[in-house]
């Protein structure tokens, strides 16, 4: 990899992968308990409200897609970003077993995403915690610990802001489109038949034009303000 430092590249994909595999894990496991709230058993029976990543990984969205996109950005020297391809596995529903389903079709769509943003606001407070508690003063955020606890924290809120606004998209098979088709009346369908088929290939072209990266990046640029501004207290 050219001048990369190995050890360097490891230590951010072993952070990354740990951190990936609870944000997917959070986001499968918040659809299957919600799910089950709405009086469907069919993922809680399948072993799915659980946080355990063995339950929710699949091999080519969770653990190929990400190493490759982490790869491929530390070639092109971005070591540390976020690629925003990645998925576990569906959880599986069963709408007519909803008690109401209107409401429990925004609820368990939602209950993904509600599961990300509350573990990126989660690790901002203890972050925020920690400086305050002056537990940053005596650690260099530049090397050693401290910068291993930096990129873990980094990660953290990074990959769960990143599945919250992705997922939110109003494109199949995203949980937006979900929450749109719920509240578009009827007349609306054949739009939403189109996304349907192409909603894939509407996502890669948006990746692929960098209008994902457009929408994320004031977004880090924030929070990256905000954790440094925390570092500093």
């Amino acid at each position: 990899m050219g001048g990369l430092d190995i050890t360097n590249f490891l230590s951010h994909l072993v952070i990354y992968i740990v951190v990936l595999l609870l944000a997917i894990s959070a986001h499968e496991a918040g659809h299957a308990w919600m799910s089950y709230k709405f009086g469907d058993n069919t993922a809680k029976d399948l072993g799915r409200v659980t946080l355990n990543p063995v339950a929710h990984t699949d091999p080519i969205g969770t653990l190929l897609i990400p190493i490759l996109g982490f790869v491929f950005g530390a070639i092109g020297g971005v070591l540390g970003s976020v690629p925003l391809i990645g998925w576990g596995k569906p959880t599986p529903v069963n709408p007519r077993n909803w008690t109401n389903y209107k409401l429990a079709n925004v609820m368990v769509s939602i209950a993904g995403v509600l599961a990300n943003i509350s573990i990126a606001v989660i690790s901002l407070f203890i972050l925020k915690g920690l400086a305050m508690s002056g537990a940053f003063s005596s650690l260099d955020v530049n090397e050693g610990f401290g910068k291993t606890i930096l990129i873990l924290f980094r990660y953290l809120i990074y990959l769960n802001i990143s599945l919250f606004i992705f997922n939110l998209l109003p494109f199949p098979p995203l949980d937006g489109s979900k929450i749109l088709s719920t509240f578009l009346p009827s007349s609306f369908q054949p739009i939403l038949d189109i996304l349907e088929q192409y909603g894939f290939l509407i996502l890669i072209l948006l990746m692929y034009f960098g209008i994902i990266r457009l929408i994320m990046t004031p977004i880090f640029s924030v929070i990256d303000n905000l954790i440094y501004a925390f570092l500093s207290l």
